[in-house]
């Protein structure tokens, strides 16, 4: 049994009553969304966010989660779905997770309307939790915002070709890891936790989704893989991520530079500086670089539960650390 599956397990109930709520959310009697909303479940990846969120709750509450934490791993999975709903519209996506994307199927208005309608849903489930909602409120509301300018921060340095590392980590803290963030503190919330317990998974929860966010852009330099995207799709888009900061910490500043300046114009001849870049990537073993940084934040994750009582599902925090490190898709 793979390790999502054996958490699955363990969470029994918990992760089944989720399921539940998330289900129950999107039915619909307009038989055009709730054949799309059941599209969207049966293609529903890994469900790290809900699955993180019933873990923090066991283990700042010594095993046990409740109905606001499962209801709260809901909204964080329903959100997150929204938010690739919208994603794929901006970025013209016509694949997700090896499938066709609502936007390439249906159009890009309907793949937004139906982003809207999970949206709502995350807020309309948020709201019918009893145990520290107002704060939850704000906890997810900040994450919409930090989401949103993420996207148009990443965007404002792609066309300037001049995203540093700093950069980097803001943009894959505010499009990544606040998610993750607030799907652990809102499970720290509805188990009422000491605020060290809550800090403790929040400091996990940060370190995780930015590891997880640097393993994602290796696929990128990484076709070998074999995940079903093409090698170098960031490159295409001008974004400059932690395999090519890698490369430029180890190239130069000349060499840094000069695929600076190409990764400007890639519009102009864009097969070659593709190639080039990916070439340069390889050469300067950004790859090798960017797994070292990656391997940091899977520590400091570790670390972080450290201040958690030896539990099952602390021991299962760390072992999806470790998943998220080794991770192929």
């Amino acid at each position: 049994m793979d390790i999502l599956n054996e958490i699955k397990e363990f969470l029994g109930n918990d992760w089944e009553k989720t399921g539940d709520y998330i289900e129950n959310a999107l039915k619909s009697d307009i038989p055009l969304l709730d054949s799309t909303n059941r599209a969207i479940l049966s293609n529903s990846g890994k469900q790290l966010r809900p699955m993180l969120a019933l873990l923090a709750a066991r283990a700042c509450s010594g095993g046990k989660a409740n109905e606001d934490s499962c209801r709260y791993a809901a909204g964080a999975e329903l959100l997150h779905n929204a938010t690739l709903l919208h994603d794929d519209v901006a970025d013209d996506s016509d694949k997700r997770r090896g499938k066709p994307t609502i936007r390439s199927v249906m159009g890009p208005s309907v793949s937004v309307l139906i982003g809207d309608y999970w949206l709502v849903k995350a807020v309309d489930m948020i709201l019918e939790c009893k145990t520290g909602v107002n704060r939850a409120i704000r906890l997810f509301s900040r994450t919409l915002s930090d989401l949103a300018e993420g996207e148009l921060f990443q965007l404002q340095k792609a066309r300037a070709g001049d995203t540093d590392k700093n950069d980097y980590l803001r943009i894959i803290f505010n499009k990544t890891a606040s998610l993750f963030e607030a799907a652990a503190v809102s499970a720290a919330i509805s188990v009422n936790a000491p605020e060290d317990m809550e800090t403790a998974v929040k400091d996990y929860a940060i370190a995780l989704g930015i590891a997880f966010q640097i393993r994602d852009d290796i696929f990128d330099y990484s076709p070998e893989m074999d995940t079903g995207k093409p090698a170098g799709a960031d490159i295409m888009e001008q974004k400059i991520t932690m395999p090519l900061l890698g490369a430029f910490a180890r190239a130069g500043k000349e060499k840094e530079m000069d695929i600076r300046k190409k990764i400007c114009c890639i519009a102009d001849d864009p097969e070659r500086y593709h190639t080039e870049i990916l070439d340069f990537v390889h050469e300067y073993n950004g790859v090798d670089y960017a797994g070292e940084v990656l391997e940091q934040y899977v520590e400091k994750a570790v670390r972080a539960l450290d201040r958690l009582e030896d539990t099952q599902a602390k021991e299962y925090l760390a072992r999806l650390a470790d998943f998220v490190a080794k991770r192929n898709s």
